[in-house]
């Protein structure tokens, strides 16, 4: 079975993409340290024989997900990015523009599981508008897994958080600070190749806050 953990790191510049862009479908990548055996560890919800770390949060689109050219040259530069710092692309997230709208499309199925034929245990994140709040109190995420290659979404009581008290407390603070108006996700990079997809500034805001 599938066990899918996000740090806080990845979590909170999820929110943030989303909330950058309130009236926009958004999507993008998840990435796990490479180096890393994953290991049995126990939950509430029993052991889980294979766990996948989601460690940071790559943000890809807002608005038009389904144009293949830029998602080539996206998937391309970040997964060669990936390996030069010991990642791999293990997972995707996407935000439907519909705010009641959690199931995933034909957009989100395809790329996750071109992402599953490189990474067995990836993971696809639909995002659940109807939970997000400025106080960031309920987790806004519905997990799927990929078992008989299709997708199916798994017990939405499990706890998919590394540390969810600290991304509870987190994600309200940099709403708050308004830091996803320095977000930058691939589409600002093609309007501009100074800015930086990786978002270092956002991940040294989420560590000074830990």
């Amino acid at each position: 079975m599938l066990g899918v953990r996000l740090t806080t790191q990845a979590y909170c510049k999820r929110v943030l993409h989303g909330a950058k862009y309130p009236h926009f479908a958004v999507n993008g990548l998840l990435v796990a340290e490479k180096q890393k055996p994953r290991k049995e560890q126990p939950s509430h919800s029993g052991p889980h024989p294979h766990q996948t770390l989601l460690v940071d949060c790559i943000p890809l689109f807002h608005g038009t997900l389904a144009l293949a050219p830029m998602l080539e040259v996206a998937l391309t530069l970040i997964d060669s990015w990936c390996k030069d710092n010991s990642y791999v692309i293990a997972g995707y997230y996407q935000a439907n523009e519909r705010v009641k709208d959690v199931s995933p499309n034909q957009v989100a199925e395809k790329v996750a599981s071109r992402i599953a034929e490189g990474f067995n245990d990836a993971a696809l994140i639909m995002v659940d508008n109807t939970k997000f709040t400025m106080e960031c109190i309920e987790p806004t995420i519905h997990v799927y897994e990929h078992p008989e290659n299709k997708w199916r979404c798994r017990d939405p009581h499990y706890d998919y958080f590394e540390d969810w008290p600290e991304a509870q407390r987190i994600s309200p603070s940099l709403l708050d600070n308004k830091s996803y108006e320095t977000l930058v996700d691939f589409d600002n990079h093609l309007d501009g190749i100074r800015n930086d997809w990786t978002n270092l500034e956002i991940n040294k805001a989420v560590l000074h806050l830990c």
